[in-house]
């Protein structure tokens, strides 16, 4: 922790600080300050889509027989596995003008022309929430998990409809998991560099690209390494508030509690 965390950040914190200019010139800078807000919108627009896309597989990686929640699993941990890099190449490919989706509408006869897929707000938050799904489902199934099946007989051996057991027993008992991968999910796509400077536009600039731009573009590492710490606050931020609501020490094993 010492080597790979510490002393980077405190490189990067010397780095900030060593001429008090750094942080004026970030915060003046209108890229950086479009960056935010651009960043911020599409985590949560991410962050949405991971929910909702999440909690079925995770509903049935939870509730399934065996043989399927195997298959269901296997599947995850390939797809949470795989390099970020590739998926989000993968996802180039297909939405390509010359892509697989465009050539299969296009002989389809369902379009005549290629859809520009590729640049588009969609296909980043598409590739963004392919990277991060993964982490929304297995909080969410932990959740799941600790309704024991015993639970749904004892509600419908009371006369309880399966819909009812679903929407006031499981559901409500999942909320924390759901809380939990959505702030995970929101903190993790606020520092998103590679897929957003692959599938996105060079108009739509995140604050990773940003970042690198200093860094890299106008050799600014002083500026770069201000606007760095300006994202770990905005994190820090989103945690502090957060952990008031959720007990991320509950989800991962470490205290008791939920969602007060």
């Amino acid at each position: 922790m010492l080597v790979v965390f510490v002393v980077p950040l405190g490189a990067i914190v010397y780095r900030a600080f060593d001429d008090p200019a750094n942080f004026s010139a970030a915060l003046e800078s209108g890229v950086f300050r479009r960056s935010v807000w651009t960043t911020v919108r599409m985590s949560l627009i991410v962050t949405v889509v991971c929910v909702i896309l999440s909690y079925p597989y995770a509903y049935a990686l939870a509730r399934s027989g065996p043989g399927f929640s195997a298959f269901l699993l296997i599947a995850l941990m390939v797809s949470f596995w795989t390099s970020t890099l590739v998926r989000t190449y993968s996802w180039k490919i297909l939405l390509n003008n010359t892509g697989v989706i465009n050539k299969t509408l296009i002989s389809m006869g369902i379009i005549d022309e290629p859809i520009r897929m590729i640049g588009t707000d969609f296909a980043v938050g598409l590739g963004v929430a392919h990277v991060l799904a993964p982490y929304t489902i297995l909080t969410i199934y932990t959740q799941i998990r600790a309704v024991g099946p015993e639970l749904e007989e004892a509600a419908q051996v009371a006369g309880a409809r399966p819909t009812v057991v679903f929407w006031r027993l499981i559901m409500p008992m999942s909320v924390p998991g759901m809380a939990a991968g959505a702030i995970l999910v929101f903190v993790m796509a606020l520092g998103f560099y590679i897929t957003p400077a692959i599938l996105g536009s060079a108009e739509d600039v995140y604050i990773g690209t940003a970042i690198v731009q200093q860094v890299q573009v106008f050799l600014k590492t002083g500026v770069g390494a201000a606007q760095s710490l300006l994202l770990l606050a905005i994190v820090l931020l989103t945690l502090g508030v957060a952990s008031r609501f959720v007990s991320f020490g509950k989800l991962l094993g470490l205290a008791k509690g939920g969602v007060t």
